[in-house]
C-alpha cells in the first residue's frame, strides 16, 4: 500500500495518556513562565502582568563555598594574612557604620534623641562591661590567625590579656 504524503508517520512508543495528563506538562511550563514573568516584573518595579520593556539577563549565582587555596598576592604570607585581617575589619566596619547610620536617622527623624547625644554618650556600669566584652571577642576573632602562627612558632599558647599583650608590645 502506498503512504499519503500528507499522513505524518507513526510514533514507535505512543502512550495513550488521558487527557488531563497529556496537558499538564504544557499548563506548568506556562505556569512556571508566568511565575517567573511575575518575579521579574517585582524585582525592576513594573506592574503585574506587563512585560518590561528591556530582556532581563539571567540571575548570575556565585558558589557559596570557595574551593582550593587561598590565593596569595604577595610573596610573604604574612603579608596576606594582614590583607585578609584588614579586609574582614573594612567589611565589619563598613556594615556597622551603615547600620548606625540608619539606626541614628530614624532616631532623631521619630525626635527620640539628637545625634548630638550620641555623640556625648559615655557608657557606665553594666552597658561598660558589656562592651568590653565584645570589643575583646572582636579582637580575638580578628587576630586568630596571627595568633595561631605564633602559638605554632613558639611551640606554647600566647597570652590573652590586654595587660600581657601591652607589655610583650613593650619589651
Amino acid at each position: 500500500m502506498k503512504k499519503n504524503a500528507r499522513t505524518p508517520p507513526r510514533k514507535a512508543a505512543a502512550r495513550k495518556l488521558p487527557p488531563s495528563s497529556r496537558t499538564a506538562p504544557a499548563k506548568a511550563k506556562a505556569r512556571s513562565a508566568a511565575v517567573r514573568a511575575a518575579r521579574r516584573s517585582r524585582a525592576s518595579g513594573a506592574p503585574a502582568g506587563r512585560a518590561s520593556a528591556a530582556p532581563e539577563a539571567p540571575a548570575v549565582r556565585l558558589a557559596r563555598v570557595a574551593k582550593g587555596k587561598k590565593p596569595l598576592y604577595f610573596s610573604d604570607p604574612a603579608i596576606d594574612k594582614v590583607l585578609w585581617m584588614t579586609l574582614t575589619l573594612m567589611e565589619e566596619l563598613s556594615v556597622t557604620r551603615d547600620r548606625l547610620d540608619a539606626v541614628e536617622d530614624l532616631l532623631e527623624s521619630r525626635r527620640v534623641l539628637k545625634i548630638a547625644d550620641v555623640d556625648a554618650y559615655r557608657p557606665a556600669g553594666a552597658a561598660a562591661e558589656r562592651r568590653s566584652r565584645r570589643r575583646a571577642a572582636y579582637v580575638d576573632r580578628m587576630l586568630r590567625a596571627a595568633q595561631a602562627e605564633l602559638e605554632e612558632l613558639t611551640g606554647r599558647e600566647v597570652s590573652r590579656t590586654d595587660d600581657e599583650a601591652v607589655a610583650a608590645v613593650e619589651s
